[in-house]
This record gives structure tokens, C-alpha cells and sequence, in this order.
């Protein structure tokens, strides 16, 4: 059922110093006249979190006011697999994509898990589906096969093990194999690749945010603002031999801890740079950066309403959830084992 339109909530007084934190956080991320209206959606998405018991968790390429202003779990995907699996909350709200809400759903099988947008897909999770799985495992018998966490419960259902950005290397070699089958992601299977002696046979598969940006971007963003460049490895390779470093969505903050460059572009989606420059104030971050129109789905209203009245619930049949929970097992126990 497709949650109604809730009016806006009414301002209240003293919230505005009751949410100064948020505001010296959203400040230099939001207009003026963006945080009043922001406020009152924060404000009461807390309230109904209180009386729902309810967690919310926000991938880092939500947009500020819900990463600084009503989550209380942030994280890359890895981050928010753990935090489902730990979980102790009767609701989690996942503001996210669909495959993450799926994947809480399957870690967190005793919770309710909404999403606040059904619609928010993933152009990598559908670029493969359980039959294209089941196609290459008949072609190349035997060898193992890991998915990218950014797949449908169906084909992580089909998979020996998942794994994120920030430790496909280490669960790829966890297969013992001389092979492996890694999807859906060309560009991150390829620069996996680079990092491991295992032949790896690819799929197809892009994310529609990080395929657009190209190596003269990267090259024009280091010239024209002498700034460093940090790249997602979903990007084309003539992207990554441009950075100067290559790294997961947390690796990338963790860089930027360690180096403390004076300039920085980002070449993932905007919102990481939005959400890192609160921690970071002391490094200009420049453009280039794409927006994922489906993390964009999720606002405000629609976590309000799914959390007031209860929409949106996500469910995994058992039959998948039980050997997609195994693969997603295997993910976490390699755990964070990136390299940085």
C-alpha cells in the first residue's frame, strides 16, 4: 500500500535551539531557507522513533538532513549489514536502496524492516538476475561465485559469498579457488583484479552514478583546483589510474583522516562529500560528483510516513533468505579487511 501525503509537521517553540547541533552541522550544507523547513520533518521523525522503537539506518549518499538529522546509524554498506545483524530494535527504517533494505531484512529476519521508498532500486542489482546466476554456474562448474552486496536477495541466495568494495579482495581470495565468478560490477571486478592473482570472470554490470565520470573529469578537477583525487572503484579504469586513491565509501573518509589534504574531489556520488565535509571543515571539497537518483528517493516525508503509518515492509521468502543469509555470512566474517 503506497503511503499517503502527510501535511508538514508544525513548527514548535524553541526547537530551533533545541536542534542546534544539527543546524552547526547542516549550516554550511543547507540554504537558510532550507533548514526551517527541514526542522519540523526532523523533529517529528525522532518523536514517532521514540514511539515506534525504531532505528534508522542511512547509507552515506543520503542527503545531510537525513545523515546528520534523523539517523542514527550511518555507514557504507558493510556498515549497515553489521548494524542489522546486531540490531536489538523492533523497526529498522533503512534509507538506502532496496538491496540494502533486503539484506537487513535477511540478517535481521525477527525485525520489521521498512523502506521508505520502495522504488529506490539499483542499476547494478538489476543488472543480474537468479537465472543469469544459475547460467554461469553451468558454464564454468564449480567455481565459486561472489556477488557484490549490490544484488537482489535472489542472486545473493545463488552465491558462495557476498562482499562490498571495501573487502571484495579479501573474500574473493577467502574462496580458495583458482577462479572465481565475481558480479555484477565490471569496474570494480577489474580492479579487483589488480589486486589478486585469482582469474575472476566478470559480468556486466555498471552503477549508472559512478560509469559517467571519465578520466579527463578526474584530470580537469586535479588541474584547474590542485586538488587530490579519491575514487570509488566503481568507476572506469582510466578514472582510477587518475586517483590518487582508490577506496570503499569508508576507506575514503579514513584517507582523508590520515592524508589531510588541503583539496580533495571526490569521484563518487555528492551527498559522501556533503556528509564528510562536517567532519572534515578544514578541506575543500570540489566537484566533479553525480547524484543517484534512486538514493534521492528517500526525503523526509516518506520516512515520516512510513515510520507513522507503518508502510513499505520488506520481506525476503525464506527460501532465499536462508542461502542469501549464508553468503552475506561470509562477507562478514572476512569482515573489514580492506587495503588502504
Amino acid at each position: 500500500m503506497k503511503a499517503q501525503a502527510l501535511a508538514r509537521p508544525a513548527w514548535r517553540e524553541g526547537m530551533d535551539a533545541e536542534y542546534a547541533d544539527v543546524a552547526a552541522k547542516l549550516g554550511a550544507l543547507a540554504s537558510c531557507i532550507e533548514w526551517p523547513l527541514h526542522l519540523p520533518w526532523i523533529d517529528a521523525i525522532r518523536q514517532l522513533k521514540r514511539e515506534r522503537g525504531a532505528v534508522i539506518m542511512a547509507h552515506s549518499y543520503q542527503s545531510p538532513e537525513i545523515f546528520h538529522g534523523v539517523a542514527d546509524v550511518t555507514g557504507d554498506s558493510l556498515a549497515l549489514a553489521q548494524a542489522a545483524a546486531d540490531c536489538d530494535a523492533r523497526i529498522i527504517v533503512l534509507c538506502g536502496v532496496h538491496f540494502m533494505a533486503e539484506t537487513a531484512k535477511i540478517l535481521a529476519p525477527d525485525r520489521t524492516v521498512l523502506i521508505p521508498d520502495p522504488e529506490a532500486g539499483c542499476s547494478l542489482a538489476s543488472s543480474i538476475t537468479a537465472d543469469d546466476v544459475r547460467t554461469l554456474k553451468a558454464r564454468y562448474p564449480g567455481v565459486p561465485v561472489v556477488s557484490y552486496v549490490n544484488t537482489t536477495a535472489a542472486v545473493k541466495a545463488l552465491s558462495d559469498a557476498c562482499c562490498t568494495s571495501a573487502n571484495a579482495v579479501q573474500v574473493v581470495e577467502a574462496m580458495n579457488s583458482d577462479r572465481v565468478i565475481f558480479l555484477p560490477d565490471r569496474f570494480l571486478g577489474a580492479h579487483v583484479q589488480t589486486q589478486t592473482e585469482v582469474e575472476l570472470i566478470l559480468w556486466n554490470g555498471v552503477c549508472e552514478v559512478h560509469e559517467r565520470f571519465t578520466g579527463q573529469q578526474a584530470r580537469h578537477a586535479r588541474e584547474r583546483f590542485d586538488a587530490k583525487l579519491v575514487a570509488h572503484p566503481e568507476c572506469p579504469p582510466d578514472v582510477l589510474a587518475e586517483a590518487d586513491f582508490v577506496g570503499s565509501t569508508s576507506a575514503m573518509g579514513r584517507w582523508l583522516a590520515q592524508e589531510k589534504p588541503e583539496r580533495v574531489a571526490l569521484i563518487t556520488e555528492c551527498s559522501m562529500a556533503d556528509n564528510l565535509r562536517t567532519q572534515f571543515p578544514q578541506i575543500q571539497f570540489v566537484q566533479p560528483c553525480n547524484l543517484c537518483p534512486h538514493m534521492k528517493r528517500i526525503t523526509l516525508p516518506n520516512i515520516h510516513a512510513c515510520l507513522a503509518e507503518l508502510t513499505h515492509e520488506v520481506r525476503v521468502p525464506e527460501d532465499i533468505a536462508i542461502g542469501a543469509r549464508r553468503a552475506l555470512a561470509r562477507m562478514l566474517e572476512v569482515g573489514r579487511g580492506e587495503r588502504t
